[in-house]
């Protein structure tokens, strides 16, 4: 006899584990189908920043991302051993006093009290001598403990499955997938979604990016976050993490010595003591031109959905959109049309 769930999720990163949430949250029955690869989710450094770095400018949805983010990291915590919200504050290194002068029109011309400090900083140890200016609200997750923490439970509690999904194997006419029956499938599959039968159409960009993690010979402080060309931050013992790039040309599955070296470049720029670099790995993050995620309905079979498209602030939009997906499938909720796969119809 097949054994009945409400939900089917395709994919354990992000998009997959915050719509678990929902699930978890709302006490529906499902299961999760993992292949136990490390995805870009895995490998993300994990930040919450509310500012577009470059502009000097909040990004959207940014209030409700942030709020809807620490209410969720709360709910998590009563069933995962703790809190993942680590509020370490951004400190951002300015580049000459152009960018100093920016940041402080901006908060005024842009309404940005509540994410750009008027107070500047300098840190020790590194090179900053313009100073840095400290973004509020913003932090990171521990996202090696997340992950782990929430598979693990997910295993205890027998929600996850860790094998290959097999489109094959999809009756979507009884709504049987091998030994379930269900009422729902959400695909949460980042670039693999273009080998999807059902979703492979969406132009989704995989957008490959590099990270490093390195052992200093002299600490920087704690409890920040460096940000110049990527974000450094402190792990554990002497081990920090440096990322990660940008590369929407980059293809295969090896590190690419530009990107390697662009990270040795970049660290080297404000940090002028020696440091060894003890991991490089790499992810495809599943980016959209228009920079917004895709969510919705297939047009024939209504009971298949897609979560995609996070791009690099996966956390913040895997967290909200996967409430507001849940809330398009079991109540109707329409979905904002800057985020609905129908607008590639």
């Amino acid at each position: 006899m097949k054994k009945h769930v409400d939900y089917i999720i395709v994919g354990d990163g992000y998009a997959g584990l915050f719509f678990a949430h929902q699930l978890i949250l709302n006490k529906k029955t499902f299961v999760l189908y993992s292949e136990s690869k490390k995805s870009a989710s895995h490998f993300s450094a994990g930040i919450i920043n509310p500012v577009v770095l470059k502009r000097f400018s909040a990004f959207w949805l940014a209030d409700e991302q942030i709020d809807s983010l620490k209410t969720t990291m709360d709910q998590i915590s009563v069933y995962l051993p703790k809190n993942y919200f680590v509020e370490d504050a951004i400190h951002r290194i300015f580049h000459d006093e152009k960018e100093r002068d920016i940041w402080q029109r901006k908060i005024i011309s842009n309404n940005l009290e509540a994410y750009l400090s008027e107070e500047f900083d300098a840190l020790q140890i590194v090179e900053n001598p313009f100073e840095t200016g400290v973004v509020l609200n913003s932090g990171r997750i521990d996202v090696q403990n997340f992950f782990t923490d929430f598979l693990r439970y997910l295993k205890i509690q027998n929600y996850l499955i860790e094998e290959k999904f097999d489109f094959a194997k999809i009756e979507v006419m009884d709504n049987v997938y091998k030994d379930f029956t269900y009422k729902n499938i959400v695909f949460c599959e980042g670039i693999a979604v273009k080998s999807n039968p059902y979703f492979s159409k969406i132009p989704i960009i995989p957008n490959k990016g590099h990270f490093i993690k390195v052992q200093l010979s002299e600490a920087i402080p704690e409890n920040v976050i460096i940000k110049k060309k990527h974000f450094l931050y402190h792990l554990e013992d002497n081990m920090y993490y440096y990322g990660g790039t940008y590369d929407p040309e980059g293809t295969g599955n090896q590190i690419d010595d530009a990107a390697r070296q662009q990270l040795i470049d970049g660290l080297k720029e404000f940090y002028p003591y020696e440091f060894q670099i003890l991991e490089i790995n790499f992810g495809y993050r599943p980016t959209m031109e228009d920079r917004r995620p895709v969510l919705g309905s297939h047009f024939r079979v209504k009971n298949l959905h897609i979560l995609n498209g996070l791009g690099a602030r996966g956390i913040l939009n895997g967290n909200y959109f996967s409430n507001h997906l849940y809330n398009h499938i079991e109540f109707g909720q329409e979905l904002l049309p800057d985020v609905d796969l129908n607008r590639f119809t």
